[in-house]
């Protein structure tokens, strides 16, 4: 498949298959992560994969009580390392939230590539996540994503047009 193809197919899913996820494919949809650029290539990520039940549900909580999350086999929890990251993005920024998200993004679409469902997210409270998963200080969770085979076909939710988000030459 096409990589813009995959983008265009990918949708946030929310019901998920009990089917287990083969060893070759999570390994393929963590290569895709592994080898995504960062800046200076200092790759300030680590990603902690849930199977565990009881593990999945306490992340619902530290979730905002989305369900959905514990019904895929997999959670996948993104991790960044804020001192240990270019540290001069932009000139005023750490890269570390960018690097984790492209990285992030990287095993999403792998995700998809593998016939697997994901949904980023944002919402929940990051030191309950910490807390559960036992994330030290010093390390940041940026998102979660449960993955899985889905139970459900999302219908695309429409796109801006490309005159409303580019321009040329200036903004």
């Amino acid at each position: 498949m096409s990589i813009l193809k995959v983008i265009k197919e990918r949708r946030s899913v929310r019901r998920y298959k009990a089917d287990p996820i083969p060893d070759d494919v999570l390994h393929r949809v963590l290569e895709a992560a592994q080898f995504s650029p960062s800046g200076k290539n200092l790759q300030p990520w680590k990603f902690i994969l849930v199977q565990d039940e009881s593990l999945k549900q306490r992340l619902v909580e530290a979730s905002f009580r989305q369900t959905f999350i514990a019904e895929a086999p997999v959670v996948a929890v993104a991790c960044g390392y804020p001192d240990r990251c270019y540290s001069r993005m932009g000139n005023y920024m750490k890269s570390w939230a960018v690097d984790v998200a492209i990285a992030f993004e990287h095993l999403i679409l792998q995700a998809q590539e593998e016939g697997l469902g994901t949904c980023w997210i944002g919402a929940f409270e990051e030191k309950d996540v910490k807390s559960i998963l036992d994330v030290p200080e010093g390390v940041r969770v940026l998102a979660l994503t449960p993955m899985g085979y889905p139970d459900e076909n999302p219908v695309s939710r429409g796109r801006k047009s490309l005159e409303d988000i580019v321009s040329y030459n200036s903004y």
